[in-house]
């Protein structure tokens, strides 16, 4: 059971209660006055918002500002609107002083000189809420929990936290009753947020500062993925000027994890995150495909650099003897010796790929523009070439706009994209036996692939490195650019001659005296025009860093970082120069091949031992019952490691059934059906080895409606098949984990799997195995 903390009274709407009925009639008064004004402010942000979208024209500066005020009060209807469901949830009273109610957001009378009407749950001032207990009150003596279904007050949870009224307490868990409440609801398919049951340890890594890498090491049922989210959103109220420009990139293991937890950083008021997969980190690539964890693992080496950086030098060629090209009639040799020259000089300058192109192809010329200098330049009696440099420079421009010359220097060093490099390299035996010597031979074939192949996770690190290594030359870019410049001032040149030939004068009466007339000449230039209809970028940071490569954010947030390979963490780095990272994870759950069983062995090429370790040690999600069946799992992937203390029981005992073979699809039909109608209100999963997952998928599909199978369900159906890594960081109230020995031995990190598997329940746990049941799940036997 949850240990008791203060004295704990309660009190519900329905009369059934043990506080008076006028506590419940004054906070519901307090409650429709905060919904009254929040109504109040909501009208005002949405006609400040009217009125700017009703405004035009205007100089850049004057429409640059506009925009940052129109954006201003979009974000203040957002949140707004966002925090209509538990607008406020507590209260504090103190010994001295004034109470204060903490919601999701802080208001203010239309007074200002008045105490807040609501307090930020991020303030500072709203700390006590989350920390007080009745060892250390802080000068709270009563914290008070408001249940709420939209604007209606369903309940009261007190903690009275005075020593004098006799309350005992322990320090790692506050607000019971609430805590209670939330843990034993029914899933419901997506994360909700624990903004009114943060505890203490995990306040104080919510409230972490900015830089720095911060290291959440925690188990199962530890809340990190919730402390990480509603880290985000401290770190946003706190830094707002700095994170809003920038930006804050949460990074997590999969697309149904992102799904699961999409409705959390809203109902914060906060929604300007960019939620991504690794497989999303390269605009215009997806990577969803999967493949053997051995060829991911293999992508995921150190051992990449080299094969890519040969890879790219490998097209960088040179002829065997020469290269002949025509040009205009003549034809003119490209030798070898000056490719090679070339080809060193464009090395040496350290350049990209694409961006050193431009000297080797520079130096090219000029060998082909010395060759036609003695041609035509000669003198025939003998003496010094008549050609002056104005005249090379010429022949210079000439060739590099002949299409023959173009076609043959490509050829020599092409323009290059990622994606080209890697389908070829992937797909070519040839060119991977080049570029990886290092590699065996059965590495390799690990790495080769049909060249129509779609993209994989792993992949996408790679594209990135290849991204560095290749560079974008720019230059033809900004030609356009300035192209296109050119061609809007000519238009509106040609505007404002038009409007001055049409203005329409009075000369009747020519000896009476005019006033001057402006013209639209007197007003703008026609550059200033230009400026003025110039389109201004109104998306948010996170919107711009989802299709910008290089875009560097302001904080970054890995889920389930033990699972990211040492190449993974290197494009992390480079989104986030400044090192400013909260990293959650649990390196007795790592999966993945090439993810990391210590945390050193990450930071330590990065920033050295300058990085900061909290471990959250309170297990809030997983029952007691199912710890102790986990525990032993535990104890053999890391003996050393303790397992999560487990806050409360659940009173379902886990349990184990052996079947036949034949019957294994039927039997966990049965099971399904019993679980499910045990949770009426919840989610039961099923996890299963991903050999199983087709067959046991489709035969539950078929007797059970609304049940969802695979990689990417529907969390919000009541029944969800699916592997153990497509499970990692969900939860559901009920678990069966089918055939465990066939997870362990499906992987050589089968044991961490199978400890991830039997952690995902909040209620109730059983087994079905046609075989003998692993040694580390004896307790169930």
């Amino acid at each position: 059971m949850l240990p008791q903390q203060g004295v704990v009274l309660s009190s519900s709407a329905d009369g059934t209660d043990t506080l008076r009925n006028d506590d419940i009639e004054s906070e519901q008064a307090y409650l429709t006055a905060l919904y009254s004004r929040l109504d109040e402010l909501r009208e005002q942000a949405a006609e400040r918002l009217r009125a700017i979208l009703l405004e035009a024209g205007g100089t850049p500066q004057g429409r640059s500002q506009r925009e940052a005020t129109r954006s201003h009060w979009a974000e203040q209807v957002a949140q707004m609107n966002a925090v209509e469901n538990g607008l406020c949830f507590g209260r504090l009273d103190f010994s001295a002083g004034n109470p204060r109610y903490i919601g999701r957001l802080g208001m203010f009378a239309e007074d200002r000189e008045r105490d807040p009407l609501l307090i930020d749950w991020r303030a500072p001032a709203a700390r006590p809420f989350y920390l007080a207990t009745a060892v250390s009150p802080e000068g709270v003596t009563r914290r008070r929990h408001l249940r709420t279904r939209g604007r209606e007050l369903t309940g009261i949870d007190d903690e009275v936290l005075d020593l004098d009224a006799g309350a005992g307490g322990r320090e790692d868990v506050t607000g019971e009753a609430a805590l209670l409440s939330a843990l034993t609801a029914g899933r419901t398919g997506r994360m909700r947020d624990i903004v009114e049951t943060i505890q203490a340890e995990q306040d104080e890594v919510i409230r972490s500062g900015l830089p720095g890498v911060l290291v959440v090491q925690g188990g199962p049922g530890t809340g990190k993925t919730a402390v990480a989210l509603h880290r985000a959103a401290y770190l946003l109220y706190t830094y707002r000027a700095q994170l809003t420009k920038q930006g804050v990139l949460i990074l997590g293991p999969n697309a149904t994890f992102l799904r699961y937890i999409s409705q959390v950083l809203p109902s914060l008021a906060e929604t300007g995150v960019f939620l991504a997969t690794l497989g999303d980190m390269f605009p215009g690539v997806t990577a969803r495909a999967s493949e053997s964890p051995e060829t991911a693992a293999l992508k995921g080496r150190l051992d990449m650099l080299g094969v890519l950086e040969r890879a790219v030098a490998d097209r960088q060629t040179v002829p065997d003897d020469f290269v002949e090209v025509d040009h205009d009639g003549y034809p003119l040799r490209i030798e070898r010796a000056v490719c090679e020259d070339a080809r060193a000089a464009a090395r040496r300058s350290g350049r990209p790929h694409n961006v050193a192109r431009q000297m080797f192809v520079t130096e090219a010329v000029h060998a082909l523009s010395l060759q036609i200098a003695e041609r035509i330049g000669a003198d025939p009696l003998g003496g010094d070439n008549l050609l002056e440099e104005a005249d090379l420079a010429e022949t210079r421009r000439e060739l590099r706009e002949d299409e023959d010359v173009q076609r043959a220097l490509f050829e020599l060093w092409p323009v290059l994209t990622p994606r080209q490099v890697l389908r070829d390299l992937l797909s070519d035996p040839d060119r991977l036996e080049s570029a990886a010597p290092e590699l065996s031979a059965d590495e390799r074939a690990l790495l080769l692939r049909d060249r129509a192949s779609r993209w994989t996770p792993a992949d996408v690190p790679l594209l990135d490195e290849l991204a560095e290594l290749l560079g974008v030359d720019d230059t033809l870019k900004a030609r356009a650019a300035a192209r296109e410049r050119r061609q809007a001032v000519e238009y509106a040149e040609g505007v404002l001659e038009i409007v001055e030939g049409s203005r329409s004068l009075d000369f009747e009466d020519e000896s009476e005296e005019k006033d001057e007339i402006l013209s639209a000449l007197d007003v703008v230039s026609a550059s200033a025009f230009v400026e003025r209809h110039e389109v201004i970028d109104t998306r948010t940071a996170a919107e711009r860093a989802a299709v910008d490569r290089t875009w560097v954010f302001g904080h970054v947030i890995v889920d389930e970082a033990q699972e990211l390979s040492p190449m993974a963490w290197r494009l992390l780095m480079r989104r986030c120069p400044s090192r400013s990272m909260t990293v959650v994870g649990d390196v007795a759950q790592t999966s993945e091949l090439s993810g990391t069983t210590t945390w050193d062995h990450v930071f330590e090429p990065y920033v050295e031992q300058r990085w900061r370790l909290t471990e959250l040690t309170v297990n809030y999600r997983t029952p007691a019952e199912v710890m102790a069946v986990a525990a032993d799992v535990l104890a053999a992937v890391d003996p050393s490691a303790p397992p999560p203390r487990s806050v409360r029981e659940s009173g379902y005992l886990p349990w184990a059934s052996r079947v036949s073979r034949d019957r294994l699809a039927a039997e966990l039909i049965d099971a399904v059906r019993r679980e499910a109608a045990a949770v009426p209100d919840g989610r039961v999963g099923v996890l299963v080895p991903a050999a199983l997952e087709e067959s046991l998928g489709d035969a539950l599909t078929a007797a059970i409606p609304g049940a969802a199978v695979g990689e990417q369900p529907d969390l919000r159906d009541p029944v969800v098949l699916m592997t153990v890594r497509q499970a990692k960081g969900l939860e559901f109230d009920s678990v069966l984990v089918v055939q465990p020995g066939e997870i362990v031995a499906e992987s050589p990190r089968g044991l961490s799997d199978l400890y991830v598997a039997v952690t995902r329940a909040t209620r109730r746990l059983g087994v079905l195995h046609t075989a003998d049941l692993p040694k580390v799940l004896a307790a169930l036997a």
